[in-house]
């Protein structure tokens, strides 16, 4: 809670110093429970050791003056905005995890685990100077969040980026044991078996057949066509690439899991699959659960999707944004969207913060429908508006280093 240091002031005399970063308080309601409040600024207390007054400094290293900005959620979006805001507003990030992970490169790190040591970053390396609290959000007032450790941040300003739910590993460490683990499943494994054909089932199994090309793979979609959030020829398109790479494609049906016996799953059209492992790709649900107790539960819509307004600002909230694939925004759930909200978001922070008129501010305008799935080392499927492409034309922009070079710059690294 506080340090004490000792500073000479003269030869024969010492003056104790205590430094308050933090001070205990009552939550609410619950006097038995204490919580502690995290202080955007130091106290300095100053007192000669034979006198009764004392003098109180505060200091703040990073600026008294700086707005407080609380970014929940340290994913793309969160961690975007949270770096271009370092040098304007005081910054807490509350993650649960200790790194942002460029989450599109992911199962290139499946089948190459080194390829996570620049697409897996810790907090800590491009926010330096910010508060990182690794924790999760759990309540939410008009002007401070509670976390799970019982830290209650206050704030001028609140971000919610927290995307959808992930329960994964929470260290870097962890991430890279869990990526070098799923490599040796599926070097291992003779016959493979993905389930689900939205874009993330479609980019596992063509990273695997390209990069391992005498595994069996199978993938089954319980819908009647691949890639079905982009145009049918597009998706038409994927679906042919995956055949000639000899991947079996079975559509209309699902997997039970639960009916697995000796490597054997069994559909819901009755087919039997044999399969060494198995990868579930299907969708995560919207990380917004926790916000259904708080003040913005009245901002969530019929799916659990934040409402914001043309400024990204919370329906309801004039100091609160909402950034990323949490919001209702009628657009594709794209990280490259979630980026450009998170910059869109962060100008208009910084025009509030120096305080500039409502008028003054952003508008963001919905994307028009774009996509890219990659398709291994070289190839991809576009569509830009209703022109859909395959091949090593599309490859050549997202399938080489899929962007992690571009997004470690955006984060101020080295690519």
């Amino acid at each position: 809670m506080y340090s004490t240091d000792y500073a000479r002031e003269e030869t024969y005399q010492r003056t104790p110093t205590i430094t308050i970063t933090s001070i205990a308080r009552i939550v609410r309601g619950c006097p038995s429970q204490r919580t502690t409040l995290e202080l955007p600024f130091s106290l300095h207390i100053h007192f000669p050791l034979q006198k009764k007054n004392f003098e109180l400094i505060m200091d703040d290293p990073i600026g008294v003056k700086k707005r407080v900005v609380v970014v929940v959620g340290g994913g793309i979006a969160g961690s975007l905005i949270a770096k271009t805001l370092l040098n304007d507003a005081a910054v807490f990030l509350i993650d649960l995890k200790e790194y942002v992970e460029i989450s599109w490169a992911s199962l290139r790190s499946m089948v190459e685990p080194s390829f996570a040591q620049r697409s897996v970053i810790n907090h800590l390396e491009y926010l330096p100077n910010a508060h990182i609290i690794a924790s999760a959000a759990t309540d939410i007032t008009e002007n401070e969040v509670l976390t799970a450790q019982g830290r209650l941040i206050a704030y001028d300003y609140l971000v919610i980026a927290t995307g959808h739910a992930d329960a994964g590993p929470c260290t870097k460490d962890e991430k890279l044991s869990y990526y070098q683990a799923e490599h040796v499943k599926i070097r291992s494994a003779n016959s493979i078996l993905i389930v689900g054909g939205g874009p993330t089932g479609v980019e596992l199994a063509a990273e695997i057949v390209v990069d391992f090309p005498d595994k069996k793979v199978t993938l089954v979609h319980r819908g009647s066509r691949l890639l079905e959030f982009i145009g049918e020829k597009a998706g038409k398109m994927a679906h042919d690439w995956l055949i000639s790479k000899k991947v079996e494609v079975i559509l209309g049906q699902s997997v039970d899991l639960n009916s697995q016996s000796d490597d054997v799953y069994k559909t819901s059209g009755g087919e039997s699959i044999k399969a060494d492992c198995h990868f579930i790709c299907t969708g995560k649900p919207i990380g917004s659960s926790w916000l259904k107790e708080t003040v913005l539960k009245d901002s969530l819509d019929s799916h659990g999707r934040l409402m914001v307004d043309a400024n990204l600002r919370v329906r309801g909230h004039k100091n609160v944004f909402g950034i990323g694939d949490i919001t209702d925004i009628p657009e594709l759930k794209q990280g490259y969207l979630a980026q450009r909200h998170a910059l869109v978001a962060a100008k208009n922070l910084n025009l509030l913060m120096k305080g500039s008129e409502e008028n003054a501010l952003v508008n963001y305008k919905p994307a028009s429908p774009m996509a890219l799935v990659s398709l291994g080392r070289r190839d991809a499927v576009a569509q830009i508006l209703c022109l859909p492409v395959v091949g090593r034309i599309p490859g050549l922009i997202k399938s080489g280093d899929l962007f992690v070079g571009k997004t470690r710059k955006q984060l101020g690294l080295k690519s």
